[in-house]
Order: structure tokens, then C-alpha cells, then sequence
């Protein structure tokens, strides 16, 4: 039995290496800063839970896999914190996506939009909220018509 958790432990151990290896070619090879951040947070999550519970199988039970386990659940909930909150500093400072297809999505249900297409995009122009006024007793065609059905006579 000991022999399996063992093999099982260093099966871990490997995979996890490997969780971390790509994740470190994923770094240099990604084009912005939030593909190396998703690469980065892949990694030291899936790489560092792998190899924390394959040497959880290698330690057998003892006080070393309750200390591993601790360390196990830290990683588990901060790293996709931290994560997530260096991609939003980024944002908040400004740095947009690079996508291959050249459009920028940002944010919840957000619509990709061509960056030459966003530059020439004008700021929606505001509507006075103050009707035009008509001469006193003319009254058009459609007002006299919505007055009538409405009950109300205009003098």
C-alpha cells in the first residue's frame, strides 16, 4: 500500500512540474500582460496544488501533510485573488487587452469593438430636455388628438 501512494505521489509531483513548466513557456511566449498573468495564475495554482498533494502522498500520515495541506488551502485562495487583483490594477491603469483579431473586450457582457473603429467613434450627443413652444391656441393635428382621446381639452 505504501508502495502505490508512493508511485501515485510522484505522479503528482510530475504533473505538477509540468503544470509549472508550461506555465513558464506560457509567460515568455504570451503577447500582454493579462495572457502572462492567466498563464502565471494557471500555473501556480494547478502546478503548486499537484505538487503539494503529491507530496502529501509521499509524506504519508503525519504532521508534515497537515502543515501541507495548510499551505495547500493558502495557495487554493489567494492566488486567484492576487491574480484577479493585479489584472485589475492593469486595467485601472489603463493597459488593455491584445487580442489576436485586434478587438478590445472589457468587463461584464462588454461588445468587442475595433480599436480604428473606437477612435473615431464621437461622444453621444445630449438632448435638451426643454420642449419647443408653440404659439398660444395652436395646437398640431396629433396633440389635439392625443388631448381629445386622453379626456382633456386644451383651450
Amino acid at each position: 500500500m505504501a508502495e502505490i501512494s508512493q508511485i501515485f505521489g510522484a505522479v503528482l509531483i510530475v504533473m505538477g512540474s509540468f503544470f509549472f513548466v508550461v506555465g513558464a513557456v506560457g509567460i515568455f511566449r504570451m503577447p500582454d500582460v493579462f495572457t502572462r498573468m492567466h498563464a502565471a495564475g494557471i500555473s501556480d495554482t494547478a502546478g503548486a496544488g499537484l505538487l503539494l498533494v503529491g507530496m502529501m502522498f509521499v509524506a504519508g500520515l503525519s504532521l508534515v501533510t497537515v502543515k501541507l495541506a495548510v499551505i495547500l488551502v493558502v495557495i487554493l485562495y489567494s492566488s486567484p485573488i492576487a491574480t484577479h487583483a493585479v489584472a485589475q490594477a492593469a486595467l485601472h491603469a489603463g493597459l488593455e487587452p491584445i487580442l489576436a483579431n485586434k478587438k478590445i473586450m472589457v468587463g461584464p457582457g462588454a461588445h468587442p469593438v475595433p480599436e480604428k473603429d473606437k477612435a473615431k467613434k464621437a461622444p453621444p450627443q445630449t438632448k435638451s430636455r426643454t420642449p419647443t413652444r408653440r404659439p398660444a391656441g395652436k395646437t398640431s393635428g396629433k396633440a389635439r388628438s392625443t388631448a381629445a382621446r386622453k379626456g382633456r381639452t386644451r383651450s
